[in-house]
């Protein structure tokens, strides 16, 4: 690289403070690991890359919106690369599309489609490196349905309970599986029914949903700690039928709290890192560089982005500061047309969106889509076991021990 070139500015606007500093703590080693590499093999045609980081705190609309335009004001970022922000709902979109600047993100928001398909050309640059939330809703029947006509579960009817958390996140993925049901052969038979959260207090909705007799329960609310707390109720009395718990229950806090009560459970993520090689050389690279304790998993979303970008903005030539439209939009043009394997699989954007597209809900093909990932709690003490889709799957469902006759006994829930 060049020391007389200036460094080409890359913001990224994650949660430093608040709730999910965890997370942001994992996005920014992936940026920052990205770059290394990055800038080790020559930089963006001979300029090095700079990482700058906006902290989203709490990512209310306000703090995301004053983190971008801090970014662009007076860092002159070229672009932004995140993970997500929950909360922000679009806003920062706004003074993004007024730079003209490239924006990539992993929000998992349906309310993207309808942003850029709204105005594409004032858009252009906003990019979702993930399926949006309502795909959880199709992918998650289309599972059950694989498992039960790949003979891996024999499930004793056609009957669906579904739960809901009451943020649109959970309101959008229940609505979603129910619409989806009746096509792979399923009976809504409960919901879906909207819980006020965040709660701990389940027992009433289980007894109600124990009435119907249902094959598969999925509950769409995705606080961890709130989840672990349904499913120690739930094993109070078991039901006969499957538990599909919303993303938080991959989370450590789920599986410490609901210890023994959490074996047999699924839950899933649109977006992961994969157990293949390229997934195994990246984690251990990451560990490596950041230690044993970091998650791999999560700051693999920014590191994919990361690199994205850079493939696309060196094919388009360079990248372009804020008002540099132009260039941008060329570096736009290649980031639609490319499709890249990260370590999370496919990003293909789709063309009007300008969204990742899912396998196998979207697209049947797996180099053309990124996978729905689903994992079983196997063990709780272990890591979770990916058992969907094929050919990414590690290991194979097991029937839950509550149905199986093999129930652990469990401990009275607190509250």
């Amino acid at each position: 690289m060049s020391a007389d070139l200036p460094p080409v500015p890359i913001g990224s606007m994650i949660p430093l403070t608040g709730p999910s500093a965890a997370d942001g703590a994992e996005f920014r080693k992936g940026m920052i690991f990205a770059v290394e590499e990055l800038n080790a093999r020559g930089g963006l045609l001979g300029r090095r890359f700079e990482p700058i980081f906006a902290d989203t705190c709490r990512q209310t609309a306000e703090e995301v919106v004053a983190a971008a335009r801090w970014l662009i004001e007076k860092h002159k970022v070229h672009a932004i690369i995140n993970g997500y922000n929950i909360g922000a709902q679009n806003s920062e979109y706004e003074p993004i599309a007024d730079a003209g600047i490239i924006y990539v993100h992993a929000n998992t928001l349906l309310q993207h489609h309808d942003t850029v398909m709204s105005d594409p050309d004032r858009y252009f640059g906003c990019f979702m490196a993930d399926p949006a939330d309502y795909w959880y809703g199709p992918g998650f029947i289309k599972f059950i349905s694989w498992l039960r006509d790949s003979g891996q579960w024999t499930p004793n009817s056609d009957r669906l309970a579904i739960i809901s958390g009451s943020k649109p996140y959970s309101i959008v993925i229940a609505q979603s599986m129910a619409a989806a049901a009746a096509d792979y052969g399923w009976r809504l038979c409960f919901g879906p029914r909207i819980i006020q959260t965040p709660t701990n207090q389940w027992r009433d909705v289980i007894e109600q949903v124990r009435e119907t007799q249902p094959a598969v329960v999925a509950n769409t609310h995705f606080y961890a700690g709130d989840l672990a707390y349904f499913q120690r109720q739930f094993m109070e009395k078991p039901i006969d039928c499957l538990v599909y718990l919303q993303y938080g229950a991959m989370h450590r806090t789920f599986t410490d709290i609901a210890q023994e009560a959490s074996v047999g459970v699924i839950v899933s993520s649109v977006i992961g890192l994969l157990r293949d090689d390229m997934g195994k050389r990246f984690e251990a690279r990451y560990n490596a560089r950041f230690g044993e304790g970091s998650t791999a998993g999560i700051g693999c979303q920014t590191y994919s982005n990361m690199h994205h970008y850079a493939v696309a903005a060196a094919m388009a030539g360079g990248s372009g500061a804020p008002g540099d439209f132009e260039q941008n939009r060329k570096v736009a043009f290649a980031m639609k047309g490319m499709i890249y394997r990260s370590v999370q699989g496919v990003i293909r954007y789709h063309p009007q969106w300008q969204a990742v597209q899912p396998y196998p809900v979207v697209t049947h093909d797996p180099s053309l889509g990124m996978p729905h990932i689903f994992y079983q709690i196997q063990d709780h003490r272990r890591p979770l076991s990916m058992i969907a889709p094929e050919p990414y799957n590690t290991e194979r469902f097991v029937l839950p021990p509550w149905m199986s006759g093999r129930r652990p006994a469990a401990k009275p829930a607190v509250g």
